[in-house]
């Protein structure tokens, strides 16, 4: 599995880990309905869709300033690039394979 959001940013709401009796269990390490997903361990890698998640030290409830927060981390813009590279791969290989040199 790829790195997931509370890995790159450390923020201890994982089961056991050091936030999670300040904070709780943060809902993206819990949502297993998105688990693998890009990759990731429920919705470690697709964080900015789930609400009360804890960005920049603090927990964003509402749609608007989630969103706001969200397209200005440094792991959204991470995750979009790898995804961008791996499409790319893919791409490059279906070319090689449709049109040899």
């Amino acid at each position: 599995m790829k790195q997931n959001c509370w890995e790159f940013k450390n923020c201890g709401r994982t089961p056991g880990g050091l936030r999670e009796r300040e904070f709780g269990i943060c809902p993206v390490a819990a949502c297993s309905a998105l688990n693998g997903v890009r990759g990731g361990k429920n919705a470690g890698r697709t964080c900015w869709v789930v609400a009360r998640s804890l960005c920049g030290g603090e927990i964003h409830c509402s749609e608007g300033k989630k969103r706001k927060t969200c397209w200005q981390c440094d792991f959204l813009h991470r995750v979009l690039k790898e995804e961008e590279a791996a499409e790319f791969s893919v791409y490059a290989a279906r070319l090689r394979k449709d049109r040899p040199l």
